[in-house]
């Protein structure tokens, strides 16, 4: 279920890729580009903090935002695993 998920929120990205990004061009402020950030989070996160993490980014990503080398962070073990 989860997979199937995370599928259904990267195919539109994807989409966007390839057919609305050509027209655009190369503008993305970070690195790597915002949709690819987007389907890294997405399957090393899930969809809930895969999402939260692109709207994120998403947010910054504008004339007053930050802009440079800006990776996906890794994910965290829980305090409670051995």
């Amino acid at each position: 279920m989860r997979g199937a998920l995370i599928w259904l929120l990267i195919l539109p990205i994807r989409g966007y890729r390839l057919i609305l990004s050509p027209w655009l061009g190369h503008s993305c402020r970070f690195q790597p580009s915002c949709s690819a950030y987007a389907i890294e989070a997405l399957e090393t996160h899930g969809p809930m903090r895969g999402l939260w993490l692109t709207l994120h980014r998403l947010a910054r990503c504008n004339p007053w935002g930050g802009s440079g080398y800006d990776p996906v962070p890794p994910v965290h073990p829980r305090a409670t695993d051995p």
